[in-house]
């Protein structure tokens, strides 16, 4: 308390919670005769003779239990004190420093391995939240800053200001949080705390200017091919759709319903943050998460029961518990073992069959032709941004001339395996032509003899000229989005006689 005379009206109940001396030490007592000069002097504590808080017991009432006196130690910050460290920042924090160290979210299992189910969760999501707004976070810091902090406490700076104007933290909870976070950082941390705290002090009051900034811009290698293929007004809805995050979609199988809105193409949607396996149907195998725009590979393929099937590149394997589902027979073949892990697990909570194969595609032959396949291809990833903010801090676009040769060589190979007149899906979630419709161009002219077969009437508005499907992240806008990909079926000749 700054002031010298403060009068707090309220229960002494409520009082003896609020009242917290300097220091980590707060005192709880009663009220009565005997207590009034404990009062008092708690007044002075830590002020050097100064009232720290002017006490009375006019308009306060006894409550039971409140005689004896109690000292305790406090989580509440009063000045000097410092909260306990919050692990679920801490959490987010060694997750954004591992994608400025080149890594992403996905393969920091261990930077969040000690948390609790909710912590984890909740570090998740601020690291999400600042990825997905850094750049905008830079732009008002940089304003309060004479010179660059070190990374870790540009991160903590990055985060407070996310938390304060992008989710809306009050302003000493999310202000003392980054003071303590810096506070723990050494004596180069300790030493920058009355910055962080004068700089995030300053942020708290720019939430209109924050409001204006536009959405955070792709990177050049992806915006320039974006707004070559479909406009600068196209790559700006785009955009916008990465920084709006992305909702939580659901595949049901058949006969059975998931959580929230059911959405045209048959997927369920669910807007509001929920932790998965507590939702309704989760036990019981009832559903699995799965994008709406992926599980759209699967109705292009128009899978029959009985049918042998092959989901190439399969993992996590969404797409194969659809086939599974609609009753083909399944191989799922992934070259990575701990990514099928995920799949093994997901079929047998959903009480589906599928044969899992761990191989490298391009090396593997089935014993017998299968009648479809399913490829979706290793590719750039860029149509899932709006999930993934890590990605486009993490890669450069240098790889993109070896994934195009791949998903070359694998289109060719499953053609090789596929049973004459069967039926080839190619899919990869990206936002380039280069891995879609200039990758389904190219197979035509290596394959002549392939036919493309047209999506189902229903997705006519998002079928290119050439018969693929093209879906971006700026589609149903007021939905909520999709994941972008590029999907095209393609059949193979029947043999000659």
């Amino acid at each position: 308390m700054a002031e010298s005379h403060r009068l707090w009206p309220v229960a002494a109940a409520e009082f003896g919670r609020k009242l917290c001396c300097l220091g980590k030490l707060a005192a709880f007592f009663g009220l009565g005769k005997r207590a009034d000069g404990l009062w008092r002097q708690i007044a002075y504590l830590g002020h050097g003779g100064r009232p720290f808080i002017r006490v009375t017991t006019r308009n306060l009432r006894k409550g039971p239990g409140l005689g004896k006196p109690q000292i305790r130690q406090s989580h509440r910050n009063a000045g000097a004190g410092k909260p306990p460290p919050d692990a679920a920042r801490k959490g987010a924090l060694r997750l954004i420093a591992g994608v400025r160290d080149g890594l992403s979210l996905s393969d920091q299992p261990s930077a969040l391995a000690r948390l609790t189910p909710p912590e984890r969760a909740r570090a998740q999501r601020l690291a999400l939240a600042v990825l997905r707004n850094i750049d905008r976070a830079d732009t008002l810091l940089v304003q309060h800053l004479s010179k660059k902090p070190r990374p870790d406490v540009l991160d903590v700076l990055r985060l407070g200001t996310v938390e304060l104007l992008e989710m809306g933290e009050a302003p000493h909870g999310a202000v003392n949080a980054a003071v303590g976070l810096v506070q723990t950082m050494g004596p180069k941390g300790r030493a920058a705390s009355g910055m962080v705290n004068a700089v995030l002090r300053k942020i708290a009051g720019q939430s209109a200017e924050w409001t204006d900034l536009p959405p955070e811009e792709m990177p050049d290698w992806l915006r320039e091919p974006v707004t070559n293929a479909w406009g600068s007004e196209v790559t700006l809805a785009i955009e916008a759709a990465h920084q709006a995050g992305a909702p939580v979609d659901f595949t049901a199988k058949p006969g059975s319903a998931a959580p929230g809105e059911a959405l045209p193409t048959g997927s369920f949607r669910l807007r509001d943050t929920a932790q998965i396996t507590a939702l309704p149907g989760y036990a019981e195998g009832d559903w699995w998460v799965q994008d709406a725009a992926a599980a759209m590979a699967v109705r292009l393929l128009d899978p029959k029961p009985g049918e042998h099937i092959v989901d190439l590149c399969a993992a996590p394997g969404g797409k194969t518990l659809q086939l599974a589902a609609a009753g083909a027979q399944v191989t799922a073949v992934d070259i990575s073992d701990a990514r099928l892990a995920r799949l093994r697990e997901n079929l047998q909570r959903c009480g589906l069959n599928a044969q899992v194969v761990t191989a490298d595609a391009l090396e593997w032959h089935p014993a017998q032709q299968p009648d479809a396949i399913l490829l979706d291809a290793p590719c750039s990833a860029t149509g899932t941004i709006r999930r993934h903010p890590d990605l486009p801090l993490i890669r450069d676009g240098s790889a993109l001339d070896g994934l195009t040769a791949l998903q070359a060589a694998l289109i060719d190979h499953a053609l090789t395996i596929l049973k004459p007149g069967g039926r080839l899906v190619f899919a990869t979630c990206s936002l380039l032509q280069a891995e879609g419709e200039d990758q389904l161009a190219l197979a035509l002219e290596r394959h002549p003899d392939l036919t493309v077969i047209q999506p189902p009437a229903d997705l006519q508005d998002w079928t290119t000229p050439e018969g693929g499907l093209r879906l971006r992240p700026d589609y149903w806008p007021d939905r909520g989005g999709m994941d972008g990909f590029f999907i095209a079926c393609l059949q193979k000749p029947e043999a000659s006689r």
